[in-house]
């Protein structure tokens, strides 16, 4: 159909492209919409309710999704009193919809490890404490959330407490992290894409590993292989120290966002990956 709607996501793309069609893509959350120019290409149209996040991945347009051309939308307009980005639709298949133990399962994570790497060397930073401080202040404030809610019992939240001293008292080198790295942000066609850059910065180059470790690879470590092959290099016996704190935070935050958000998946997500913590070795 053509969209004659108020919508502001409709809106700008009516300023940019001229008249659009609306296409159905029911695998897309409510706040993006794809749309059809004209001229037969397709674009996304994505409306932020945070401004918060709006800013982040507008500035992570600008600033750093320059390293992932030809893997990554490219930006075409904006709206900031809606909080509105158009952007040019990339193709291929959502690499969630690939069938488990699948070939195309397997290469989508070879791929993910190619161009994550291309984007972590083009960034990195030697190591350094800033970015375990940080860290670790930040994982306490999830700590301090979920004692409130009284989700942890004592002894759950001594363990994630001396994650938290690890984190804070480790030197480890950073990179630009796009930090929702799983398969539900991937597509899989001619080439490789990668979407939602709203949590992208500099952070711990490790933790861009700790989604997909406890929330795919424990469960199937042929991907794991297959996506370190494509990174270049496994991770060394310090990095898979600190992905383990890093499991730390995923529980936390699954915890408490489960909590607030009425969400049982993730908050029986946050449950599992603590129970399968254990105390670091001396």
């Amino acid at each position: 159909m053509i969209a004659t709607s108020r919508d502001p996501r409709i809106q700008l793309a009516h300023l940019i492209l001229g008249t659009v069609d609306i296409a159905a893509d029911p695998a897309l959350p409510s706040r993006v919409v794809r749309l059809v120019a004209g001229d037969g290409r397709q674009f996304i149209a994505k409306q932020h309710a945070e401004r918060d996040r709006y800013a982040g991945e507008l500035h992570a347009y600008g600033a750093w999704v320059t390293h992932l051309t030809g893997h990554a939308p490219v930006l075409v307009g904006r709206d900031d009193a809606t909080r509105t980005l158009l952007l040019t639709a990339l193709a291929g298949d959502r690499a969630d919809a690939f069938a488990p133990g699948s070939p195309e399962e397997e290469l989508a994570h070879h791929e993910a490890g190619h161009v994550l790497g291309k984007l972590h060397r083009a960034t990195a930073m030697p190591q350094g404490g800033a970015v375990g401080a940080s860290l670790a202040e930040r994982f306490q404030g999830w700590i301090d959330r979920a004692v409130h809610a009284d989700l942890l019992d004592a002894a759950e939240e001594n363990l994630l407490k001396h994650h938290a001293v690890i984190l804070g008292t480790s030197h480890m080198d950073s990179a630009i992290c796009h930090l929702d790295y799983q398969p539900r942000n991937w597509l899989l066609g001619d080439t490789f894409g990668i979407y939602d850059f709203e949590h992208m910065r500099r952070d711990a180059r490790v933790r861009d590993f700790a989604r997909l470790e406890f929330r795919r690879w424990q469960a199937a470590p042929h991907l794991r292989t297959a996506f370190f092959d494509g990174y270049g290099r496994s991770p060394n016996d310090l990095e898979r120290r600190l992905l383990e704190s890093f499991g730390a935070i995923e529980a936390a935050t699954a915890l408490v966002k489960g909590h607030q958000e009425n969400d049982a998946a993730l908050s029986a997500h946050g449950r599992t990956v603590l129970s399968r913590l254990a105390w670091p070795a001396p």
